[in-house]
């Protein structure tokens, strides 16, 4: 092991400090050092000796090996959607969980086609640039460019992911926050991590429009923490999920005027958005003046609570399935064993299954093979569809693509 603590990359071990939400602290009490000695390693100032590198690996549950790569580029800083109070801890948690989450990408992106990113592009470089009309159009041309009609999305994880966007949900313990968006450099797409600690199918449906929102509206401005731009931009994020799952016309011509709380649990069934989300669209449209809102958000308090609502476990949690089924893919058709994905990233297999929506102990057995995925052949004589056809297995001859 002498190689591999010469070669400790202190980037690596403060993402995995990181994604664990561990302080340095709290590290070397678990491995049995000075925390000045794991503040010195993360400076690249000392190496741990042998032993000490192996409980540093052991306690991180990672492999040995892992500390000492190069730390890929990072993705793009994130959008959160989140409570202003989150702590900067929890959201470095996201960031090392969302960056663990490309390289995974990375490594499947050797032996398979992923969709091609299917987005509207814009180019604000300040919030102020953006109204509502701009909000609005955003939202249509999304619908329009995934073929996905006027009516309700029935789900909408696997239309973001035939778009090209890389979806992850994981628990994460961390409930101010609900979910991140960044662009991957290297992939060359965007990622949504969402978190399932809340297993309510509305919520889920609205954070994924939300992050959808910012990675179309606010893809070229710059992040800051001043509350004014932070506010504004939710706000931005929050019309576009209105606007993307609630199309005007459309929802408009199905609502009774004047609506009450009865009508819109109707509705929500049918469209997939919570009573208090489709209020705040009746509100955007003009249907619903402020004191009307303000009415029935009371009445909705009253009758239901300020969060649950009736039929909540009615729709079902849609479940992100590009990796998932990537993995069984490559597994399937032998292009990977399950002990060799772990082994090559690095992570424990825990990881790999919690980032990838796979079942737990997937690595240590053979699991049922769904297609998805379009596995690319060394040979590939040309490419095919993804994602918005079913998936189409080509050639595993020589199983890596060939570099370009």
């Amino acid at each position: 092991m002498t190689k591999g603590i010469n070669d400790l990359q202190p980037a690596r071990l403060e993402q995995a400090l990181s994604a664990r939400n561990l302080s340095k602290g709290q590290l070397a009490s678990l491995v049995g050092v000075a925390a000045s000695t794991v503040t010195k390693w993360c400076k690249g100032d000392q190496a741990p000796e042998a032993i000490t590198f192996e409980r540093l690996a052991s306690v991180l549950n990672v492999q040995a090996e892992w500390l000492t790569r190069p730390i890929l580029q990072a993705v793009s800083p994130p959008h959160y959607r989140s409570n202003a109070s989150a702590l900067k801890t929890a959201r470095s948690k996201l960031v090392a969980r969302t960056e663990w989450g490309q390289e995974i990408a990375l490594l499947f992106n050797e032996y398979v086609d992923f969709p091609s990113v299917n987005l509207p592009a814009r180019t604000f470089h300040d919030p102020e640039q953006i109204s509502n009309a701009d909000i609005e159009a955003a939202a249509e041309e999304c619908r329009s460019l995934w073929q996905l009609g006027r009516g309700p999305i029935q789900n909408l994880a696997l239309a973001a992911e035939s778009a090209g966007i890389v979806l992850i949900r994981e628990e994460t313990e961390i409930s101010a926050i609900e979910g991140l968006s960044s662009w991957s450099g290297l992939l060359k797409r965007p990622i949504i991590f969402l978190s399932a600690d809340k297993a309510n199918g509305f919520r889920s449906r609205f954070d994924l429009a939300h992050e959808i929102g910012h990675l179309i509206l606010h893809k070229h401005i710059l992040r800051g923490d001043a509350p004014d731009r932070y506010n504004l931009m939710e706000k931005q994020a929050h019309r576009f999920a209105g606007a993307f799952l609630l199309p005007a016309e459309t929802f408009a011509s199905e609502v009774r005027v004047p609506t009450n709380l009865d009508n819109l649990l109707i509705l929500k069934q049918r469209w997939g958005v919570s009573v208090a989300a489709m209020m705040m669209r009746l509100h955007a449209l003009g249907l619903l003046k402020d004191d009307e809102k303000l009415a029935l958000f009371k009445r909705r308090s009253a009758r239901w609570g300020s969060k649950a609502e009736p039929g909540d476990d009615k729709w079902e949690v849609e479940m992100p399935r590009l990796l998932r089924r990537t993995v069984e893919l490559l597994v399937n058709e032998g292009a990977l064993s399950l002990e060799t994905i772990p082994r090559y990233l690095g992570l424990s297999s825990r990881d790999v299954e919690t980032l990838c929506g796979l079942p737990e102990s997937y690595f240590e057995g053979p699991a049922d093979i769904i297609e998805l995925a379009t596995l690319r052949s060394s040979r590939s004589q040309h490419r095919t569809e993804h994602l918005s056809q079913p998936g189409s297995v080509v050639s595993l001859l020589g199983f890596k693509k060939r570099a370009r």
